[in-house]
């Protein structure tokens, strides 16, 4: 029964799913995380991370990785567990493959109208939100810790996000060595 709840779950994030992978984290948390109870908040931020790291669109990892972890703790072996990956990585692409084929050759017909231009202009907002909104749900006590139960973990994760934004945003470091120095800033300072 959990393979059908993963399904209809990661269908529906995939068909409301607007901004990219990074706008698909907040659903995907509110989903597995607060609706189903599939996972603790600390697995999915872990997800996250490892989503982050690993090769391909970061959506997609996600529905992955919690399609596999969702299986995998509702007592289900590790070969079966890998079915629940596949059935999550297939259910949210799925929309989207379906859409872009029914709607490519009109789009590329009428994507220079007005109608068209205001539904993409009015979208803008709604996926900044979405990204805004997976950004503040990831900054939770899991990931951040609190000035009052470990003041150094917190200090250490705010310069990290701090030093992070402004190394990509202002000194333009490549994305990928900013989280390789801080994965070696975190190992260093949090040891």
């Amino acid at each position: 029964m959990i393979f059908l709840y993963l399904f209809i779950t990661f269908f529906e994030i995939g068909l409301f799913g607007f901004g990219g992978g990074y706008g698909m984290l907040s659903l995907i948390q509110r989903e597995v995380v607060y609706h189903w109870h599939w996972m603790s908040t600390a697995q999915f931020t872990d997800i996250v991370a490892i989503s982050q790291m690993t090769p391909g669109p970061v959506g997609i990892n996600s529905a992955t990785y919690c399609g596999y972890t969702a299986v995998l703790n509702a007592g289900y072996s590790t070969p079966v567990a890998v079915l629940g990956s596949f059935t999550a990585t297939f259910a949210l692409v799925l929309p989207s493959l379906i859409l872009m084929i029914l709607i490519s050759k009109m789009f590329m017909k009428y994507m220079k109208t007005h109608a068209v231009k205001s539904i993409f202009k009015g979208l803008r907002p709604a996926v900044v939100g979405l990204l805004a909104a997976a950004t503040l749900m990831l900054m939770t006590p899991d990931n951040f810790s609190t000035p009052r139960e470990n003041p150094w973990q917190f200090g250490v994760s705010c310069f990290l996000f701090i030093a992070t934004f402004v190394g990509t945003k202002f000194m333009k470091i490549n994305p990928i060595r900013m989280i390789a120095y801080c994965a070696v800033a975190g190992l260093v300072l949090l040891w």
